[in-house]
């Protein structure tokens, strides 16, 4: 079949995109960034990108003769406040797109909606399945719950808990019960739908075997890990505290974090059907999904992560636009040295950060990101997705990888810390030379005044990075 992605670069499309493949299916994978087309798919002879942006999707041309879509777009990290009316009318503008195309059926993934109660985001969900119903092609949805996988966010975020803190004093939402589904089994549902005229039109809850609170979720996971963790609920934490709680003892941003929060306090119980029978499957238990997240991390084999969205961060425009370094108006230090070995120097370049750290002054580097997380940055715990790959869009740190070429040998970086003004973080071998350059665009006098206060520290923490990179020891 000829199907059509959009997401592409999100945590589930990255991954249904794979298996698709692995299926001999054709893709067309809708990106707003022709520069952000992941790796793994970009040379496969049966997938192709066109640029599209949802909101504005002026002068597009969707191919045709589409047979199936799938609609994977969604907006929960986002830090705009009016994130339902954005939602609502991308929905509406790929409806309108897809009429205009052969295509027979639309596929759907959204959030168990059973409860009275909604969240803003479950609710906006509901409204975009009620916008993508169409008399022009079949709509099928499968509505989740928490999904568990390697680089997934409730993943990610139950492990920053689990991991830290041996005693934890909670928010009273950790009693909320949910149904906990493995990312396998949810690509399992997204791909056996394809084609089944069965599932026309309809809408089916998807979960896992077992009903568990988080605090259920979160013991269970440190059973997973060897590890013994105690846990104690407050009867009353406000939302604001409670998300609080949650950006600053984990890697998330604080949007998101208010996001879940806001729809954690939601009890999501999906209602049985006869789904599993047609797609044929029994999910796994949530042990066992988070059993097999780990052995992907330990084999360093994670395909996407929540971080990899660009609204993860503070980057708000196409990376295309800032891969062009400034040159006016900026303050800059450049410095270079000879390289001994290109291949070590360009492997320690595509390692650094994350657990790796940054070759020199790592305790500087640290407090940077205690600084920024105070004042409501990403800060860095985000970490990055791979050890030793990088390509564009990929968070690091505190940092967005704007361009990973390694046969042109340059890295650009650009800072999503909080700044009073605009960052770059480029490393560049010419002719056995490294340049490690740093570009700082101020925004008014506070952004000028950053500069200068900051500027004793780069003499030796650029200086000794410069030196780890260029020197084999």
């Amino acid at each position: 079949m000829r199907i059509l992605i959009t997401g592409t670069t999100g945590y589930i499309a990255k991954r249904l995109a794979l298996q698709l493949l692995e299926q001999k299916h054709e893709l067309i994978c809708c990106v707003r960034d022709l520069n952000r087309t992941p790796d793994e798919l970009q040379n496969h002879p049966n997938c192709s990108f066109i640029k599209v942006d949802f909101l504005e999707p002026d002068h597009v041309q969707i191919p045709k003769d589409i047979d199936a879509a799938y609609y994977l777009i969604h907006s929960m990290a986002t830090s705009s406040n009016n994130f339902e009316t954005l939602e609502e009318r991308c929905a509406l503008n790929f409806k309108h797109l897809m009429a205009s195309t052969n295509c027979q059926q639309v596929i759907y993934l959204s959030g168990i909606v059973n409860d009275n109660s909604l969240s803003k985001h479950l609710k906006s969900r509901l409204q975009v399945e009620q916008t993508l119903t169409s008399k022009t092609y079949a709509l099928t949805t499968f509505r989740a719950g928490i999904i568990v996988g390697s680089g997934s966010a409730s993943f990610e975020i139950i492990r920053d808990i689990v991991e830290k803190l041996p005693i934890m004093v909670t928010p009273r939402w950790l009693n909320t019960k949910t149904q906990p589904l493995a990312i396998r089994d949810i690509l399992t549902y997204l791909s056996g739908a394809l084609g089944k005229t069965e599932l026309y039109n309809k809408a089916y809850d998807v979960f896992g075997p077992e009903i568990l609170t988080y605090k259920e979720m979160l013991l269970q996971f440190a059973e997973v890990r060897g590890l013994k963790r105690y846990i104690f609920t407050l009867p009353v934490l406000s939302p604001k505290l409670s998300s609080f709680w949650l950006y600053f003892v984990t890697s998330t941003s604080f949007q998101l974090a208010s996001a879940l929060v806001d729809s954690m306090k939601v009890e999501v119980i999906g209602k049985p059907s006869d789904i599993n029978d047609y797609i044929q499957i029994e999910p796994m238990a949530y042990k066992t999904a988070v059993d097999l997240a780990f052995q992907k991390i330990e084999q360093n084999a994670v395909i996407s992560s929540w971080k990899d969205a660009v609204s993860s961060g503070v980057f708000k425009d196409q990376l295309s636009k800032h891969i062009e370094l400034p040159q006016f108006g900026c303050f800059e230090d450049l410095r270079h040295r000879p390289v001994k070995d290109e291949a070590y120097t360009l492997n320690k370049i595509w390692s650094i950060g994350g657990r790796n750290g940054w070759y020199s002054f790592n305790g500087l580097w640290r407090i940077r990101g205690y600084m920024d997380k105070i004042f409501g940055g990403v800060g860095l715990r985000r970490g990055r997705t791979h050890d030793t790959d990088l390509e564009a869009g990929d968070p690091l740190d505190f940092w967005r990888v704007l361009l990973a070429d390694k046969k042109e040998k340059r890295l650009l970086l650009f800072a999503e810390m909080k700044l009073p003004g605009e960052a770059w973080l480029e490393f560049k071998i010419v002719k056995g030379i490294l340049y490690q350059r740093a570009v700082f665009r101020p925004k008014g006098l506070w952004g000028r005044l950053y500069w200068y206060m900051v500027l004793p520290f780069h003499a030796f923490v650029f200086n000794g990075m410069i030196n780890a990179l260029a020197n084999k020891s």
